[in-house]
């Protein structure tokens, strides 16, 4: 099982980050042959202008990151909530690629905000947003409230009492997952 981490934040000091790098770590120790994580700060990608359905479309810079998209089995997507919407930077980002990369595989949605809404109204956009791919949302998101007070600068859970929520989280996607990954 091939998994990508995505940062969908664009802020240099990301809180969201966070949560991202902390999923990370954990599903490294989890029995999965690779997690990839993407940093949208990392990625430098103009507006959208054409999506890579071609291989000749594809900047060199960018096809090693393409390659594992489009072998990844699942996507955990991180955003944090801006004005009641996700991450554009996201949204781009994810435009650049052909819908076949992420159609019938698994798209886990964490949310976050400083707020006490964890960026519940985010959340609720991406599962359109997945719909547009043809992506299979998982039923179960990890909606963060006060995402600043959950995790440090590290990505290191500092509220235990969220660990239950992660583990629930993980636990669907990877079921899910798994489940896309094998023969019809």
């Amino acid at each position: 099982m091939k998994i990508i981490v995505i940062s969908g934040s664009p802020r240099e000091q990301s809180v969201s980050r966070r949560i991202a790098r902390h999923l990370v770590g954990a599903l490294t120790s989890k029995e999965i042959d690779r997690v990839d994580f993407v940093d949208i700060r990392d990625e430098g990608l103009a507006p959208i202008q054409i999506v890579w359905n071609r291989e000749d479309l594809i900047p060199e810079s960018h096809r090693e990151n393409y390659q594992k998209m489009d072998e990844a089995d699942g996507f955990i997507l991180v955003s944090p909530e801006y004005n009641g919407g996700y991450s554009s930077a996201m949204k781009n980002f994810l435009d650049h690629f052909p819908k076949r990369v992420f159609q019938r595989k698994s798209w886990g949605i964490v949310t976050g905000s400083t707020g006490a809404m964890g960026g519940m109204r985010a959340s609720q956009q991406m599962i359109l947003l997945g719909a547009g791919f043809s992506a299979v949302v998982c039923p179960r998101m990890l909606i963060t409230p006060q995402m600043d007070r959950k995790f440090d600068v590290e990505g290191n859970l500092t509220d235990d009492g969220f660990q239950q929520q992660i583990d629930g989280f993980i636990d669907e996607f990877l079921w899910l997952t798994s489940a896309l990954s094998k023969p019809v």
